[in-house]
């Protein structure tokens, strides 16, 4: 099934982490830690915490916000921003779907940007299950993607260990990618 198809059927829950995956997988570009979006993860766990995810974002948002983020002005840490700056106060379906899909074109934006092999095609093709040509820090992601809302999928809230190591794995690969490009600049 396509990462398009996936998004389409995914539930309440399941959007909310897809989204919140592809924003952990790229917050090292705005300087957070592995512990930055931890509360929001665990407000998943819980569905009757669902309320109090307006309130855990803004903390989110503000702990971000004056964090120092790496190459200010750069086009992948403004897509960074925008992925946080647009993620609703509200985990109803519909603003986290719309949310969850634009988060997954952004990281795979990011990705792409960020992958000295990149190639210059749109990512629209490989979520909608076209990979070939696709560059492999980018096609990591799209699996990323995948594995996510897969794992929701069937797993339900027993699945979010599972999509967080994922998203942990991912965090990290893109980190060790921010340094490389930094050591490269200096």
């Amino acid at each position: 099934m396509s990462l398009v198809e996936l998004i389409a059927q995914a539930d309440e829950r399941g959007l909310a982490a897809s989204g919140l995956a592809c924003l952990d997988r790229c917050v090292p570009l705005l300087g957070g830690d592995d512990e930055t979006l931890r509360p929001l993860w665990g407000n998943l766990a819980d569905a009757s915490d669902a309320a109090d995810w307006g309130q855990l974002l803004e903390q989110t948002r503000g702990k971000l916000d004056s964090s120092k983020g790496e190459g200010e002005g750069d086009e992948a840490v403004l897509l960074v921003h925008r992925m946080l700056a647009a993620a609703p106060a509200d985990r109803c379906a519909a603003e986290v779907r719309t949310w969850a899909d634009a988060c997954s074109v952004a990281s795979l934006q990011i990705h792409r940007l960020l992958d000295p092999a990149a190639d210059a095609g749109p990512v629209d093709s490989g979520r909608e299950g076209r990979t070939a040509g696709m560059s492999p820090l980018v096609a990591a992601e799209l699996r990323r993607q995948v594995i996510v809302l897969e794992v929701l999928a069937g797993h339900g809230a027993g699945g979010l260990r599972r999509a967080l190591e994922v998203s942990t794995e991912g965090r990290r690969v893109l980190r060790a990618v921010v340094s490389r490009r930094a050591r490269g600049r200096s």
